[in-house]
């Protein structure tokens, strides 16, 4: 292994170390952020030290083995056939090793633990646009189910024929937005939609934004001048409550123009409280946008640009398939698609990004 990078696990070990200390004194377990920050990072820094310490006892096997090879035990045919053979099975266990301590070494986006807001947008295609939305939601939802992550929706457009023109829902769960951050970009769907009498193919698009949740410590404080405040009355499905009092919010962020909006509780505090939270996400994920704008060059690949101009992820309807274009990859399982399977999709980006990002830091090292 590269001398720089065993120093850097060793460097790791100590950290460790230092962590578990830290950890165990009573002020830091009274302040819940910096306990569950420091945990977090004791559990990853944990798993990889875990790796070394074995990386490093296979080593020294190896070279027990080496030695007794070249020792007085060599003239023992039992013996040195055991040698090659530990010799052979270390070295085996240490590639292995060696490749998932290179990968641990892959920077992890702080923002990947949080929750996430899926903003779903109907674009070209009318109608069918619209019906698409619906099944995009629904998916995203199975698949949500499938994670055990809580959802809600905060606040929803429906169209006149079904589905949404915009519908903007709450992923909680560890690691939500690490999941779902993919989906950002457009989707193209080309299939005979219902309102097709003549059975011909139509090609339909919708975008889709995911945004981490910031936590509440690290809200931006915003300048209540700089804020516009609306009440109005909730639209959607009937009901008694429903158009009696202005309980939907929404808020404007004058300078940028950014707009979030709450219906989905009967509370308009609690509304408030969560069209500020898509807010403050909306104008994080902005601030993200520009300045990865100005690292262009080191963001040359389409996986977690977040560019809701690119054309991401087509679904074939007629030819039962789904194709993710920023990887080349194809399956012919759109039916499990559709109702929630991801697995497979997210999978392969997430180790997609894990490569580039290895590749970049071997490349830089």
């Amino acid at each position: 292994m590269n001398p720089t990078l065993a120093q850097r696990f060793d460097r790791l070990a100590l950290r460790l170390a230092e962590l578990e200390a830290v950890l165990a004194d009573p002020r830091v377990a009274a302040d819940p952020k910096r306990w569950r920050e420091l945990s977090r990072e004791q559990a990853e820094a944990d798993a990889i030290v875990v790796l070394w310490r074995r990386y490093r006892q296979r080593e020294a096997d190896r070279d027990a083995a080496r030695a007794m090879l070249s020792g007085p035990e060599a003239e023992d045919a039992e013996m040195a056939a055991l040698a090659r053979d530990e010799v052979a099975a270390a070295e085996g266990e240490l590639a292995r090793i060696d490749a998932e301590l290179q990968a641990s070494l892959v920077p992890k986006d702080p923002d990947d633990h949080r929750n996430a807001f899926v903003e779903i947008r109907a674009g070209t295609g009318g109608d069918e646009s619209a019906l698409f939305a619906g099944d995009l939601v629904r998916m995203y939802l199975r698949w949500c189910e499938r994670q055990r992550w809580r959802t809600e929706v905060l606040s929803e457009s429906p169209s006149e024929l079904g589905g949404y023109k915009e519908i903007v829902v709450r992923v909680e769960g560890e690691g939500a937005y690490g999941a779902l951050r993919f989906e950002s970009g457009g989707h193209r769907v080309q299939r005979v939609p219902a309102t097709e009498s003549q059975g011909r193919i139509h090609t339909s698009a919708c975008t889709v934004a995911v945004l981490p949740e910031p936590d509440d410590a690290e809200e931006v404080q915003l300048n209540p001048a700089e804020l516009r405040i609306d009440t109005f009355r909730s639209s959607g499905a009937g009901g008694q409550h429903i158009n009696k009092t202005d309980s939907a919010v929404r808020i404007t962020h004058l300078p940028t123009g950014v707009v979030a909006e709450c219906q989905d509780d009967r509370s308009q505090h609690r509304n408030k409280a969560r069209a500020m939270a898509v807010l403050l996400a909306r104008l994080r994920d902005r601030e993200r946008s520009e300045r990865a704008a100005k690292e262009a060059a080191t963001r040359k690949g389409l996986i977690g640009s977040g560019d809701r101009s690119d054309r991401i992820r087509t679904y074939n309807f007629p030819q039962g398939r789904v194709t993710d274009h920023r990887i080349n990859l194809t399956l012919y399982k759109l039916a499990q698609v559709m109702d929630g399977d991801l697995a497979d999709l997210v999978a392969a980006l997430q180790a997609a990004r894990a490569a580039e990002q290895l590749a970049a830091l071997q490349s830089s090292a």
